[in-house]
């Protein structure tokens, strides 16, 4: 693939993420709930939702997730995603930066350090690009290209399936994952890209040294849609649209590994969605697509989303009865289907 078509493909996961057809809209947050505390003993004012990731205060538990990079529009958005994150310090992460390390020509549109000089910043590679030759110099350089905190190294068999130019071949990666985490100076995220992380590979990932996993489970951005619209193949697409673990389901599964940290991402889409991820077991939550639409308009735009998500998960825990977010996380969510 030439720095061109890695260009055009870039561009058309933009517009395509941007697409409503492209999400997943059987919304799994929804089958929770919290009981209503109508006595909360406490004043709205005193709610802490700030914490603490990669070593860095960041505001609230959020994530901007891993979207974009390699074309021109990214240049825009990113830029706008890193002001957000900066303005009201919460963590970011950038698209795959493979074909950058390919070609210097792309390099800047992942460099957003020198607009969020502060906030947590995660690189972004595939785990499968260990098997096509990449290694820990080439992990390190997508660290240093960005000056992150830490590395995402993620998990994506669906797209590559259907994706008309994907790599398959993901045997052995566990012990490369181990051996990344082992010599890489920053920590090793490792996440899905929409179809979840069962509680099994987790413990895997565990005992190979990994100590933060990323959800991105079923129930938001479909990529099984996209790389079928990209195939022009909406057929194969639309049969594995709903391929996966559900974002609950998948943080529920993993919740139980001692000293794991979790984000949970897949679907998250509000404050309320925010708050059900840490009540089943997350420390933060990342959220994509919200994002992408906010700043393909202004920096302002993703600031108030932002600030509406902050507030959302603030009226949730307070209307919870819970004061900070370690409360939050003894909160035990109903499902309706249980009552």
């Amino acid at each position: 693939m030439t720095a061109h078509d890695e260009r055009d493909r870039k561009a058309e996961h933009i517009q395509l993420s941007l697409d409503d057809r492209m999400q997943l809209h059987g919304h799994f947050f929804d089958a929770y709930y919290f009981a209503h505390e109508a006595l909360p003993e406490l004043d709205l004012r005193d709610v802490q939702i700030s914490t603490h990731f990669l070593e860095k205060a960041i505001a609230a538990p959020l994530l901007i997730s891993c979207m974009t990079g390699g074309t021109g529009d990214a240049v825009r958005i990113n830029r706008h995603l890193a002001e957000a994150a900066e303005e009201t310090g919460i963590a970011l992460g950038v698209g795959s930066q493979r074909k950058a390390l390919e070609d210097p020509g792309l390099v800047e549109s992942f460099q957003v350090r020198r607009w969020a000089p502060s906030v947590p910043l995660l690189a972004n590679l595939g785990a499968v690009q260990l098997n096509y030759g990449y290694g820990v110099k080439e992990c390190r350089a997508a660290v240093e290209m960005i000056e992150a905190d830490a590395l995402v190294l993620h998990l994506n068999p669906l797209q590559e399936a259907i994706q008309p130019e994907g790599q398959c071949d993901f045997t052995d990666l566990i012990s490369k994952v181990g051996k990344i985490v082992e010599q890489l100076e920053v920590p090793v995220i490792v996440k899905e890209v929409g179809s979840g992380i069962s509680g099994k590979l987790a413990t895997r990932l565990w005992d190979v040294g990994v100590r933060i996993v990323d959800t991105a489970g079923l129930g938001g951005t479909s990529w099984a849609r996209i790389e079928g619209a990209r195939a022009r193949d909406a057929g194969i697409g639309e049969l594995f649209a709903g391929w996966g673990i559900p974002t609950p389901s998948s943080i529920r599964q993993i919740r139980h590994i001692p000293g794991l940290q979790i984000i949970g991402s897949g679907g998250v889409s509000n404050g309320l969605d925010v708050a059900k991820a840490i009540a089943l077991g997350a420390d933060l939550a990342g959220m994509a697509q919200p994002f992408l639409v906010a700043a393909d308009r202004s920096t302002e735009a993703v600031v108030d989303k932002v600030r509406r998500t902050s507030r959302e998960l603030g009226i949730s825990m307070f209307c919870a009865g819970a004061r900070n977010l370690e409360a939050l996380q003894q909160i035990e969510l109903r499902h309706r289907g249980e009552d």
